[in-house]
């Protein structure tokens, strides 16, 4: 809080009264005093509104004074005018008034350029009061953009109209606020897109959001002023809103409450000009009023006007009025309305003659910092700015605050003889200070050579070798300082050529390419440069910022790919004289650098794929859904064809065995039906196929999938059986092949096939009546053969057993002359077998196994021991297994067990006789019962 009885006091204004223009006789002119009665005023647009509410033959008008003083006015109401309100960049004035008795305030807006029988043309005219509610209009204010008007009532409500003021259709009233105090000032503040509304009452200040839905608002402060006792600042104030207490005057930002000031008095009114902050306020000398007093209240108070400088804290003006009416700003002047109908002007100083007057003033006072601000604000050439720095320096100096001073000197840099300042820091303990003032002088390219050897030196000593960045790439010598430092800092002052040149001198790749690409934004040189790399580092820079460069040169970030993970060679041979051979990078891992970029992903991919066979899966995957995306997407049909094509050639290259499912996916999003039926069929998956063609309802295509794959997978006849037995058309076309197929193949049972059909209302008994014929002149054939060959098995028993018999009860007779095995004489000693087989004792010894069995029927022999042992041990399982499922409480875990170890598994006998069934049990029965009676004959 600052105290303005502190404040300095300058007089920057010189005070008139205006006067009529002179007549011709050239006597002096009187003072220009306008009409009685004014009430209100305002100004813009070049002239000066003013309203007044006399009642008469000229009653109600609203007066214009342009600058030749020529009065003129057009009566806007009936009975008075109580607020106008003058855009500045719009010739449009807003006016309140009544024009009947009674609390029924009418706003009325008037266009300035356009003429309505020779007054201004009334554009709109509406009720301010909210409702029916009668109140008095306490204040207005519009927005400059002419889509925001606010009016305030004494009865603490805010009326927001939004839209088009200027037309009814175009906008819309509503009721902003409402409280239980006076709103006594309203201020539009406009920050980029967003719109606040500050509204202060007697007792609190709100800020609005009226860029926002349902204005949020937010209380600032707990109390307020009296009416005109607000403002709201220029940018030089961050557009604050201003409040003027009794106590302080308040400043205050949309969310928060900012500095203040104790400015005492009474406040009267309070204006902002050209970052001067007006306040008229009550002489100290009378007694107060009341805050929300009217005008006619204080006809005989003195008046006190003053002008302060809000930034450099000081009075620019102050003097006396009688009864002010208000204080307005046009023509460059302010201009004081008084009751008595006269007009004062402050028309403020030049800055050279402001300066002259004060300056005398603060440099004997060692004010420097108020005289710097004070020239700064009035805008002083740079000489009168840089003595002032000097003498500020020496005044420091003088007082032992060397770096205080050093600072001012540098203020002098391009004025001031660099020598002046060096020989006052050229002590030892003061080095910091001449090193700052000599680097300063250096970015400002005034220094000598003389000036960098000292510098140099200075360096040397501080030991601060970050700051000899400088001077890389004008010295020649070898570089004693850590390069990278020297890079980052160089890069974060801005220097980026300087650091460039360091980064490519000592091979810092890395930082090259920063710069290249996020500062100075050449990305051809950082390509070329990425080009003449060795091949580990290109690829590891190309995985880094190929992205970037492929958004900005992407024809040319292609190209280097693609030799990069071909056959790379470094454009300048930095791989040595030993690199013979290229290197390739895994074109897969710069797959995502093409993100955005499918034209130049497709051309890479393409080239992948034809100069290397071998490319990463990666690159294949990615192609073809690059493929079916553009087939997807194309409209043209010869295009579209020419991409079918090639997504189906790449799919047939073989790539995609290994990753069947994911091509499989890729098709099947984009319903890329040849695709999807070729994968099908490289996976075997036959049934998917024709479920395929079955959701499309291609029935040929269902026949020609069972012809085709129905050997592999036999089931596929029978689902065809059962698709085209669901369908109520007609298919019995289809369906009678089906059944000729699966009569050749035996695939089905007769019933089954009967109900499977039974479900088609369309399939009637001529569709099976040849299949059900052939098959059971099948079945017929197939049953007569059975009894047939039942009945050789019986006759066959009957010789076999007689056999047996007469083997029993008769001698055996051997009548072989010859040997079973080597065919010769047979000679004694020999060995016989009551099977009829006869050997020679050396040849019966020779390849007999057994002493007991006949070399030449033991195969057979075996064979049938061999069944017998595996019907006796079956015959044992099942009982051990009828056993336990008898005694087990878990049923299923024992047949599970006995499942597991192959109990039920189908034995299989090869022999020479029919495998039927009864057969095979007669079959079984004779040998055995043979084989026994042969061994025990032997």
């Amino acid at each position: 809080m600052a105290a303005y009885l502190q404040w300095r006091r300058f007089v920057f204004f010189d005070r008139e009264t205006v006067r009529e223009p002179s007549g011709p006789d050239g006597a002096g002119a009187k003072p220009f005093a306008l009409p009685p009665g004014i009430a209100v005023c305002d100004s813009g647009r070049g002239s000066l509104v003013f309203g007044d509410i006399l009642c008469g033959a000229e009653r109600c008008q609203i007066w214009f004074l342009p600058r030749s003083l020529q009065l003129s006015s057009f009566q806007a109401y009936k009975l008075r005018v109580t607020h106008l309100y003058q855009l500045k960049q719009h010739s449009i004035l807003v006016s309140i008034g009544e024009d009947e008795e009674g609390i029924n305030p009418l706003v009325k807006v008037w266009n300035l350029e356009k003429r309505d029988g020779g007054n201004p043309l009334c554009t709109r005219i509406f009720p301010a009061i909210p409702g029916n509610k009668p109140t008095v209009v306490s204040c207005l204010t519009v927005h400059e953009n002419l889509n925001f008007m606010a009016i305030g009532f004494a009865d603490g409500s805010v009326v927001l109209t939004k839209g088009d003021i200027t037309r009814d259709r175009h906008s819309k009233t509503q009721i902003l606020h409402e409280g239980s105090y006076p709103v006594t000032g309203l201020a539009f503040r406009q920050s980029g897109k967003t719109t606040h509304l500050f509204v202060v009452t007697t007792e609190n200040i709100q800020s609005y959001m009226l860029s926002v839905k349902d204005y949020p608002h937010l209380e600032l402060d707990t109390h307020g002023c009296g009416l005109r006792c607000s403002s709201l600042s220029d940018p030089s104030q961050d557009l604050q809103f201003i409040v003027a207490g009794n106590e302080c005057v308040y400043l205050y930002q949309p969310d928060e409450r900012g500095p203040c000031f104790a400015f005492e008095g009474q406040k009267l009114i309070v204006h902002w000009y050209r970052g001067y902050l007006i306040i008229v306020s009550k002489d100290r000398k009378t007694s107060p009023k009341s805050e929300f007093a009217g005008n006619e209240a204080q006809n005989s108070d003195k008046q006190v006007l003053n002008i302060y400088d809000l930034c450099n804290k000081f009075i620019a003006y102050s003097s006396i009025f009688d009864d002010i009416v208000d204080v307005l700003a046009e023509w460059g002047s302010l201009y004081v309305l008084t009751r008595d109908g006269k007009i004062h002007v402050l028309q403020e100083k030049d800055t050279q003659t402001k300066l002259e007057a004060c300056e005398f003033m603060l440099f004997r006072k060692n004010l420097f910092e108020m005289a710097i601000n004070l020239a700064k604000s009035h805008h002083l050439d740079s000489d009168g700015l840089s003595e002032i720095f000097r003498q500020y320096g020496d005044h420091l100096y003088n007082k032992g605050n060397h770096d205080g001073a050093i600072q001012q000197y540098i203020r002098t840099i391009g004025k001031l003889e660099p020598s002046y300042v060096i020989r006052k820091f050229l002590d030892a303990q003061r080095i910091h200070n001449l090193t700052a003032y000599l680097q300063m002088l250096h970015l400002q390219s005034l220094a000598n050579a003389d000036h960098t050897t000292l510098l140099l030196n200075c360096y040397t000593k501080l030991k601060d070798s970050s700051k000899l960045e400088e001077f890389i790439k004008t010295s020649e010598s070898e570089v004693h300082f850590d390069v990278e430092t020297a890079i980052k800092v160089l890069r974060q002052a801005g220097y980026y050529s300087h650091a460039v040149y360091l980064a490519e001198k000592h091979e810092h790749h890395e930082w090259y390419l920063k710069i290249q690409l996020e500062d100075i934004k050449n990305y051809q040189e950082a390509l070329h440069y990425i080009g003449k790399l060795p091949f580990e580092q290109a690829e590891s820079n190309m995985k880094r910022y190929g992205k970037i460069l492929m958004h900005h040169v992407p024809n040319e970030t292609t190209e280097l790919l693609k030799i990069l993970c071909t056959d790379y060679r470094p454009l300048g041979g930095n791989e040595g004289p030993g690199m013979l051979e290229g290197k390739k990078a895994n074109s897969e891992e710069f797959i995502p650098i093409f993100a955005n970029n499918s034209r130049e992903l497709k051309a890479f991919l393409e080239h992948m794929t034809d100069v290397q066979a071998d490319s990463p899966q990666g690159v294949y995957d990615t192609l073809l859904e690059l493929r079916l995306q553009n087939w997807a997407h194309e409209q043209d049909e010869q295009m579209k064809e020419k991409l079918h094509n090639e997504a189906l050639t790449l799919l047939k290259s073989g790539r995609f065995k290994t990753v069947f499912d994911k091509a499989l996916v890729l098709c099947q999003m984009h319903n890329f039906k040849d695709g999807v039926l070729y994968l099908y069929e490289q996976g075997k998956l036959f049934q998917q196929i024709m479920h395929y063609h079955m959701q499309n309802e291609q029935y040929k295509k269902v026949i020609e999938v069972c012809e085709l794959y129905g050997d592999q997978e036999v089931c596929l006849w029978e689902q065809a059986l059962g698709y085209f037995a669901r369908k109520e058309e007609n298919c019995k076309e289809y369906i009678a092949a089906v059944l000729k197929h699966i009569e050749n193949k035996n695939l089905m049972p007769p019933l089954l096939v009967v109900q499977t059909l039974a479900h088609n209302s369309t399939a009637t008994l001529s569709v099976i009546k040849d299949y059900l014929v052939n098959k059971l002149q099948k079945q017929s054939c197939q049953i007569e053969q059975d009894e047939q060959r039942i009945q050789k098995y019986r006759e066959e028993t009957t010789r076999i057993r007689l056999e047996i018999e007469e083997l029993k009860a008769s001698p055996k007779i051997f009548q072989k002359t010859k040997c079973s095995i080597c065919t010769s004489a047979l000679e004694l000693p020999s060995v016989h077998f009551l099977c009829g087989h006869s050997f020679h004792q050396h040849c019966f010894e020779s390849y007999s196994e057994s002493d007991s069995e006949c070399p030449t029927c033991m195969p057979e022999n075996r064979k049938v021991m061999d069944m017998i042992r595996a019907q006796e041990q079956k015959r044992d399982l099942h009982d051990q297994f009828q056993h336990q499922l008898k005694c087990s409480n878990d049923g299923f875990s024992v047949v599970a067990d006995y499942f597991g170890r192959g109990v039920f598994n189908k034995l299989t006998l090869i022999t020479d006789l029919p495998s039927g069934k009864t057969a095979t049990t007669i079959e079984a029965g004779l040998q055995r019962e043979l084989l026994i009676h042969t061994k025990r004959s032997t």
